[in-house]
């Protein structure tokens, strides 16, 4: 994401933010080898946001994206969020994900909780 974004587009946690209790933390591993990771935040009762959501770069288009959001999304439901948002990258390199989450039914919105306009950002919602 660094690679991919200005300093201050970036808004990915830091490790201290992902230990926060309103974050809980995934990690999709295989025969002891990291796949990927994701998070949830409760941004308040109805609503959460999808958080650090990363494939490792050799498993890439195999699926664990994809497993990890359906993962988060029936979290999200059993927790009885009424919506589920999210901020990406607009550059190129993030279109893998914006499909991803296009193809789960999150749609465009504006900025949400503490988040500005930005050029270099998408915002997507989804009601549950």
């Amino acid at each position: 994401m660094r690679s991919l974004s200005p300093p201050e587009s970036v808004h990915a946690l830091p490790l201290a933010g992902l230990r926060s209790p309103e974050v809980t933390f995934w990690s999709v591993w295989e025969n002891g080898e990291l796949l990927g990771c994701g998070a949830l935040k409760q941004l308040d009762a109805q609503h959460g946001e999808i958080k650090s959501m990363r494939t490792a770069s050799r498993h890439l288009r195999n699926g664990v994206a994809r497993a990890m959001l359906q993962h988060i999304l029936a979290e999200a439901r059993r927790r009885r969020y009424r919506r589920l948002s999210l901020e990406t990258g607009s550059q190129p390199g993030f279109e893998p994900a914006r499909q991803l989450y296009a193809g789960a039914g999150f749609t465009a919105c504006g900025p949400f909780a503490d988040y500005i306009d930005d050029p270099n950002s998408v915002f997507l919602t989804k009601e549950l």
